[in-house]
C-alpha cells in the first residue's frame, strides 16, 4: 500500500493549469460527495473537470466553478430481474459509446472513478483509450462498478485501511486517502469530544442515512424509554425518522421525560455531530466517513441487505480500531440496546475512549490527499520525492 501522507508532493501553486480531468461517479450520495470534493481540490490546483454521472447528481455538481457536467445513460444490474438487467446493460452499453466519444475530444490527462454503475462508462472507456485511470472506493469492500476495472487503474484509493474483495496482484496499486467529508464535518477534527458529565446532560444523534432507518425508529425510541428514569431525564435526542415514521415515534417518546427532536432530515448535522456524546446509525460510507473525521464515538447497525454486506465490514474496520460498537440488526432487539445503552451512557471513560480511537482510525484532508494521488499518477511530482513506497503495513500518520 503506498501512503499518500509520505509523498512530498509541493508542486506549483497550480500544477494542474491547462490540464482536462474527467471524474465519474454514481448518483447516490455516497459516491457523490467525495467525487465533487476531489473536483473542487483539482479545480484550485488549475485543472478543468469533466464531471461524468447520471442524471440524478447534476443537484451536486450544479454550480461548482471549473466543472462541467455530463449526464450519461446508466443503469443497475445486480439485484434487478432479467427485463431490469437487459435495460441496465444497454443504457450502460449506451452510456459508455458516449462517454469513449467525449474522452476522445476531451482528451484528459487522466480519469478517476467512484463506483457506483454511472462511473462505468467512462472507466471502461479510459481503459480501452490508453487514457491513465485511479478508482476510489468508499466502503471496506471493493464495490461491483469498481471491481470491474480494478486491474487496469494505475491507483486504487480507498477511504478504510483494510478493503476486501482487491485482487492479490493489485495490492500494490492501493492507497490509503480516507474518504471525503463536507468542510463543515472536516473542521470538527480540530475539536475535542467533551464527554458527559455524571449528573449533566447526554446528547444523542440517531439517523439512517438519507432514507432514514425503519429499525431504528421502530426499537430505539422503545430502548430509550425503557431507560432508568434518571437516565431518561439527562437525554437529549436529535433523531432522524422517515416521515411516514414519525408520528409513531413521537407517540413513543410521549411521557418518557426525554427531551426529543424528530425530523425526516436534519440540515445541521455538523453541529449536531459536533455537540453529541454518541451517534447511532446505519455503518454507510458517509456515515463512518463523518464519525471518523469528527472524532465522534458510534454505535453502528449495518444494514443487512447492503450489496457484499459492506455496511458491515465499514462497522467491523472502526469496531477494530475501538471507535465504535456493532450491533446486527437480528440483535437489535429492545433488551439488548436498553442493556447495552444503560452501560454505556453511564461510561464517560468508555466513551472518550472510543471517540480517540475513531478520530486515529480516519484520514484527515482526504480530498487533498486525493488531489495529491492524481498528481503523482501524472508524474508531477518533485524529482526525488519518494514513490510507491510500499508500507502495506501502514505506520504512517493517521490525521
Amino acid at each position: 500500500m503506498t501512503d499518500i501522507a509520505k509523498l512530498d508532493i509541493s508542486a506549483p501553486e497550480a500544477p494542474l493549469a491547462g490540464q482536462v480531468i474527467a471524474v465519474t461517479s454514481g448518483g447516490t450520495g455516497g459516491h457523490m460527495f467525495p467525487a465533487v470534493a476531489l473536483s473542487k481540490s483539482l479545480v484550485r490546483r488549475g485543472a478543468k473537470v469533466l464531471f461524468f454521472t447520471d442524471a440524478r447528481a447534476s443537484r451536486y455538481t450544479d454550480g461548482v466553478d471549473g466543472v462541467e457536467t455530463i449526464i450519461l445513460p446508466a443503469g443497475g444490474i445486480a439485484g434487478k430481474g432479467i427485463k431490469g438487467r437487459i435495460t441496465g446493460a444497454l443504457r450502460l452499453g449506451l452510456g459508455t459509446m458516449k462517454a469513449r466519444s467525449l474522452l476522445k475530444q476531451s482528451k484528459p490527462a487522466a480519469v478517476i472513478g467512484f463506483g457506483g454503475y454511472a462511473s462505468i462508462p467512462a472507466t471502461l472507456s479510459a481503459k480501452w483509450l490508453g487514457i491513465p485511470f485511479a478508482i476510489h472506493e468508499q466502503n471496506a469492500v471493493l464495490g461491483r462498478a469498481n471491481r470491474l476495472v480494478a486491474n487496469s487503474a494505475q491507483r486504487i484509493a480507498t477511504s478504510f485501511a483494510k478493503v476486501t474483495m482487491i485482487a492479490p496482484g493489485d495490492e500494490a496499486k492501493v492507497i490509503w486517502t480516507g474518504n471525503p467529508v463536507r468542510a463543515e464535518v472536516a473542521a470538527l477534527a480540530a475539536t475535542d469530544y467533551d464527554a458527559p458529565t455524571n449528573d449533566g446532560p447526554i446528547r444523542l444523534l440517531i439517523t439512517g442515512g438519507s432514507q432514514g432507518a425503519r429499525v431504528l425508529s421502530e426499537i430505539l425510541p422503545s430502548a430509550l424509554v425503557a431507560l432508568p428514569e434518571d437516565l431518561r431525564k439527562r437525554l437529549i435526542v436529535t433523531q432522524q425518522a422517515r416521515e411516514e415514521d414519525i408520528n409513531a415515534v413521537r407517540k413513543t417518546y410521549e411521557g418518557s421525560l426525554i427531551n426529543v427532536s424528530l425530523a425526516s432530515f436534519i440540515d445541521d448535522i455538523p453541529e449536531k455531530l459536533r455537540d453529541c456524546h454518541l451517534v447511532i446509525a446505519r455503518s454507510g460510507a458517509s456515515t463512518v466517513a463523518e464519525l471518523t473525521a469528527a472524532g465522534r464515538p458510534g454505535f453502528l447497525v449495518p444494514l443487512p441487505h447492503a450489496i457484499d454486506d459492506h455496511q458491515r465490514f465499514n462497522a467491523l474496520q472502526i469496531e477494530e480500531a475501538g471507535g465504535a460498537w456493532l450491533l446486527p440488526q437480528d440483535r437489535f432487539t429492545v433488551e439488548a440496546l436498553t442493556e447495552r445503552l444503560a452501560s454505556l451512557l453511564t461510561d464517560p471513560a468508555a466513551l472518550t475512549h472510543a471517540a480517540k480511537a475513531a478520530k486515529t482510525s480516519g484520514r484527515a484532508n482526504a480530498a487533498e490527499r486525493l488531489a495529491d494521488m492524481v498528481l503523482d499518477m501524472l508524474g508531477l511530482n518533485p524529482a526525488g520525492s519518494p514513490r510507491n513506497e510500499n508500507i502495506s503495513k501502514d505506520q504512517g500518520d493517521t490525521q
